[in-house]
C-alpha cells in the first residue's frame, strides 16, 4: 500500500508501484529531473533576462534535436535535386506545347511531372524546418531548351530523357537514406522511405513504360496515338483540361 513503511528499518514510506515499475522492467522515469539538461540547452539560446522577441529567438532553433548538421546539408542538396528536376520537366513541357510540335499530351504530361518534383522540394522543405534545420537554396542551372532529336524522335528522346533523370533521383534519394542512416535518424528514415522513395520507384516504373510504349508505337501516328493517351489522364497542354492547369491526373 502506498502509506506502509518498511517495518525493518522504521524508515519513511516508499511509492511502492515507483518500486516495482523499476524492479520490472529497470526503467524509472522522472521527468523533473530529466528535463533539466533540455532546460540547459535552452538557456543557451536565449537569454532569459529578456523578453523573447526577433533578436534573441532567431539565433538558433528550440525544436532542433539530435539532428546531425551533414543529414541537415543533405537535405538541402536533395531540395536542389528537385527543384532542378523540375525546371527541366518545365521546360520540357513547354517544347510540347509548341505549335511546330504539338504534342499536348506529352506537355501536360511533363507540366504534372514539374508541379511533382516541386511537391517533393516542398516536402522536404517542411522537413527541414519541422526538425530545426535551415533551408538553404541553391542555384538552379538553366535547362536546354531544345528537344528534337532526328535520330529517334522528340517524343522518344524526351521519354528516354525523363527515364534517366527518374533513376537518378531515386539512386539521389537512397543515398540521402544512406546518410540518414549512418546518422542513426530514425524519424529521417521514415519519412524518406514513407512520402519519396516509394513514390520515387512508381515513378521510375511510369517513366519506364512509357518508353516501352514509345519504342513499340513507333514514329508518326503511333506518337499520335500516344499523346491521345497522355491527354486522357494528364489534360492538354500546360493549361491542362479546364484552362487553368488543372488537368485530369492533378484532380486524381
Amino acid at each position: 500500500m502506498f502509506g506502509s513503511k518498511d517495518s525493518s528499518s522504521g524508515g519513511s514510506s516508499k511509492d511502492v508501484p515507483a518500486t516495482r515499475d523499476a524492479e520490472l522492467s529497470g526503467i524509472v522515469f522522472q521527468p523533473f529531473q530529466e528535463v533539466q539538461a533540455q532546460l540547459s540547452v535552452l538557456d543557451d539560446i536565449m537569454d532569459n533576462s529578456k523578453v523573447p522577441g526577433p533578436t534573441t529567438m532567431a539565433a538558433a532553433s528550440l525544436a532542433r534535436m539530435d539532428y546531425e548538421g551533414g543529414l541537415e546539408a543533405a537535405i538541402n542538396e536533395q531540395i536542389n535535386v528537385e527543384y532542378t528536376m523540375s525546371y527541366i520537366y518545365h521546360s520540357l513541357a513547354a517544347f510540347m506545347d509548341r505549335d511546330n510540335v504539338g504534342l499536348p499530351g506529352f506537355a501536360a504530361y511533363f507540366k504534372a511531372s514539374s508541379d511533382e518534383e516541386r511537391h517533393h522540394a516542398n516536402l522536404l522543405m517542411a522537413q527541414q524546418t519541422r526538425r530545426g534545420g535551415r533551408v538553404k537554396l541553391k542555384t538552379i542551372h538553366a535547362p536546354e531548351s531544345e528537344y528534337a532529336s532526328e535520330a529517334r524522335g522528340e517524343a522518344l528522346w524526351s521519354l528516354e530523357l525523363a527515364l534517366g533523370l527518374e533513376k537518378l533521383n531515386f539512386g539521389k534519394l537512397r543515398e540521402l537514406h544512406a546518410v540518414a542512416t549512418a546518422a542513426g535518424d530514425a524519424q529521417v528514415t521514415h519519412f524518406l522511405e514513407d512520402y519519396l522513395l516509394h513514390e520515387q520507384a512508381k515513378d521510375v516504373k511510369k517513366a519506364a513504360d512509357l518508353v516501352s510504349r514509345a519504342r513499340r508505337a513507333g514514329p508518326g501516328l503511333g506518337v499520335f496515338e500516344l499523346d491521345l493517351l497522355l491527354q486522357r489522364e494528364y489534360g492538354y497542354g500546360l493549361e491542362g483540361v479546364d484552362g487553368n492547369g488543372a488537368g485530369a491526373a492533378a484532380g486524381a
